[in-house]
């Protein structure tokens, strides 16, 4: 493999080529608008449809070659191949609708076999193309896996005319396909019309698909239907950034593709650039802030840590109830199913945080006036959810600390609030109600 020199570096990130600039506009355009018509194809989990019309288009390429070729045009033309592939996702779109409609076959084996036939056919048509004289069919294989290193600048005019249509397309419905995707139901009792809305997203992505066919190719558009979208899951909840991450993504796998297919002129783009989307996906998938590996990993950890800290107060709380003073660790041990180790650990991590102290010499902790006051409302959070199981829920007093025990950490102030108007706690004279277990024994 001959490695790029520095010459070469510079002349590519300089952008000194021309057929570098087209290539890295129409693309760079198309993997924006790809990652945001992809955005509402993910939420609408509709992302397989991308796949099946994409392989829908080969025979409608096929056929469009042979008419040019009939009619004594360049069948290799980039407008009779689009024409074609456009009828052929059209008709595949057909063909996916009356399979749903009358039949009781489920989508996944609805696209599966729509996906499966075209592609077939389309496959046999390219077949037959091959044993024309001429050599016209040369270079038509490059439609089923892209070939943006040989976009003219006529075929970059329609990919950026094409993917800013797409987007504006999606900027200006925007509100109207988000309740689509989250609530379909909702938007047609409200008078939305929720069919021609998801005909004309369906329309996009046929658009988007035979955009991407010079790009990426037939097989690979897919992909950046996909990928940026999931990729962006990773970063941000809502729909408008989750929209314009994955639009950034798209670009920037575009973007980092085409370098690559300069830098490297013998690698296919399409499947550089589908490389680049999924190296951002794997980024996503470990540092992305809002559902990464690392950052869940973090979350756990602390919510782990939480957890110990809160079920150890609770401990000591409940054993200083029944003797003065400080709490032996023997009676620490028989509450909670620790080891030693694991209990003198947690002791020395809530004495470093000022909630509990060890009297030197004795086996033993009790609270700071901090730790004392944590731990009464986290009791007293627990007894009242107890006590709401136990009146309003039917659990057996018996039972009713380890249900207790799933919910006691996530109730806010709200849901206290809430609780002691139900079982009429609201005095203060008593701050911590006794343990219901013990109570209805």
């Amino acid at each position: 493999m001959d490695y790029p020199t520095l010459e070469t570096f510079l002349r590519i990130f300089s952008l000194q080529d021309h057929n570098t600039r087209i290539v890295l506009a129409g693309a760079c355009a198309f993997g924006i608008a790809a990652g945001l018509i992809g955005a509402f194809l993910l939420l609408r989990k509709r992302s397989l449809l991308g796949d099946t019309l994409g392989h829908a288009t080969l025979p409608g390429v096929a056929i469009g070659f042979l008419v040019a070729y009939a009619a004594g045009h360049d069948p290799r033309s980039f407008f009779p191949l689009a024409l074609g592939a456009t009828l052929s996702a059209v008709a595949g779109i057909g063909a996916l609708a009356l399979v749903r409609r009358f039949s009781r076959i489920k989508d996944d084996a609805a696209l599966a076999i729509v996906l499966s036939v075209f592609f077939g056919f389309g496959i046999a048509l390219l077949s037959a193309i091959q044993q024309l004289p001429g050599g016209f069919a040369s270079g038509l294989e490059h439609l089923i896996y892209g070939s943006a290193a040989t976009m003219t600048s006529a075929d970059a005019t329609f990919v950026i005319a094409s993917s800013l249509g797409i987007s504006l397309f999606c900027i200006a419905l925007f509100k109207e396909f988000s309740l689509l995707c989250f609530d379909e139901a909702f938007a047609r009792s409200s008078g939305w019309p929720a069919t021609v809305l998801d005909i004309l997203l369906m329309s996009l992505v046929v658009w988007a698909t035979v955009a991407g066919i010079q790009t990426v190719g037939i097989l690979l558009v897919v992909a950046l239907l996909v990928i940026p979208p999931a990729s962006a899951r990773f970063w941000c909840d809502g729909m408008g950034p989750m929209a314009a991450v994955s639009a950034v993504s798209g670009g920037l796998s575009c973007l980092l593709g085409v370098f690559l297919s300069a830098l490297f002129p013998k690698w296919p783009t399409g499947a550089l650039i589908v490389l680049s989307a999924g190296s951002i996906f794997a980024a996503s998938l470990v540092f992305g802030p809002t559902r990464g590996i690392l950052i869940r990993s973090i979350r756990t950890r602390r919510a782990e840590k939480n957890l110990r800290r809160e079920h150890l107060l609770r401990a000591v709380f409940e054993c200083a109830e029944l003797t003065e003073g400080s709490v032996p660790l023997a009676d620490l041990l028989a509450k909670r199913p620790w080891t030693r180790q694991q209990m003198l650990a947690e002791i020395a991590r809530l004495a470093d945080r000022g909630l509990l102290t060890c009297p030197p010499g004795n086996d033993s902790v009790q609270f700071t006036a901090t730790g004392l006051s944590e731990a009464r409302r986290l009791v007293r959070n627990h007894r009242l959810w107890e006590l709401y199981l136990i009146r309003h829920a039917d659990v057996a007093p018996a039972h009713v600390d380890r249900e207790a025990d799933r919910i006691e950490h996530v109730l806010d102030r709200r849901i206290v609030e809430e609780l002691e108007d139900i079982l009429d706690q609201r005095s203060h004279e008593r701050l911590v109600p006794s343990d219901p277990e013990k109570s209805q024994a």
